[in-house]
């Protein structure tokens, strides 16, 4: 699943082509994706300008001019699809279209349609039931030590299943969580209690450095995605971690002094579904 910097860098890569511009077209083939498209779907964001194009979470956020709103997730599989010219014919999974002043074509592609489009407006967006109860964003000032140690106490799950709660921090996913945790030195077995203090404070600035770095990069390339301009990220090629099961951990701060490698090697094991890698001898 596209994660937050893959999200971030559609949305880049999206706003030029939308924000100012009219949707002269909307065309949709299908009734619902994960759920069903809103019936008045079409005529309700035909005609109208594009005014801000945003990201909360793992959400795209399309606000027109008469303050309706457009949600869209990529789900598992979904991607954004632009052409500045004629299109090609639509595929299979090219499910919903949109068409700018500019003679820019999007296309919604999503072959195991886990993806979702909604409509809401701008006073309600607060309250809609995929955002109201979402935590603060890892990039903002909002996410501090402070916030991680107050949202942690208490917390017996392991701090991997912690960090994917939406309801504490908004947008991490799997990997990211991976890597941010092996740079901090922070076991992903280690029960969210014992987390605040020191190591929220190591936490916290790697989580957004990461993020970062990997906005910087495009995102990662995995199976599915790929940006709106239909370029791949890079940030795979920089994963200290992730999907580096038995591979030796050179980590640079193990335990023995400083700038000397660790001598671990990095393991897999499956929480809540996931797999987690990890360094036992750095990570506690």
């Amino acid at each position: 699943m596209p994660e937050l910097p893959e999200v971030e860098t559609v949305c880049r890569g999206l706003r030029p082509k939308l924000e100012g511009h009219v949707l002269t077209g909307v065309t949709q083939r299908r009734p619902d994706l994960r759920f069903p498209i809103p019936p008045d779907f079409v005529g309700r964001l035909c005609g109208r300008r594009v005014v801000s194009l945003g990201r909360r979470a793992k959400f795209i956020l399309a606000t027109l001019d008469d303050a309706t709103v457009l949600i869209a997730h990529l789900g598992m599989s979904g991607r954004m699809i632009m052409y500045d010219g004629p299109p090609p014919p639509a595929g299979p999974h090219d499910h919903v279209e949109f068409v700018t002043d500019a003679g820019c074509t999007i296309r919604f592609c999503d072959p195991r349609r886990f993806g979702l489009l909604d409509l809401t407006t701008a006073d309600a967006l607060g309250s809609h039931r995929m955002l109201r109860d979402l935590g603060p964003e890892p990039l903002s000032a909002d996410f501090s030590p402070a916030y991680l140690d107050r949202a942690l106490a208490g917390r017996r799950t392991p701090i991997k299943a912690a960090l994917l709660d939406q309801k504490i921090v908004a947008g991490l996913g799997n990997i990211y969580v991976c890597e941010a945790m092996f740079r901090a030195g922070v076991s992903p077995r280690r029960s969210a209690h014992t987390v605040p203090g020191v190591r929220t404070q190591k936490l916290v600035p790697v989580i957004r450095e990461v993020l970062e770095e990997a906005i910087a990069a495009g995102g990662s390339s995995l199976r599915d995605y790929v940006q709106a301009s239909g370029e791949l990220g890079y940030f795979q090629h920089r994963w200290q971690v992730y999907g580096r099961e038995g591979e030796p951990c050179g980590h640079g701060s193990a335990p023995g002094g400083p700038n000397r490698a660790c001598d671990g090697q990095i393991r897999r094991i499956t929480q809540s579904g996931r797999s987690t890698f990890y360094c036992g001898r750095h990570q506690r």
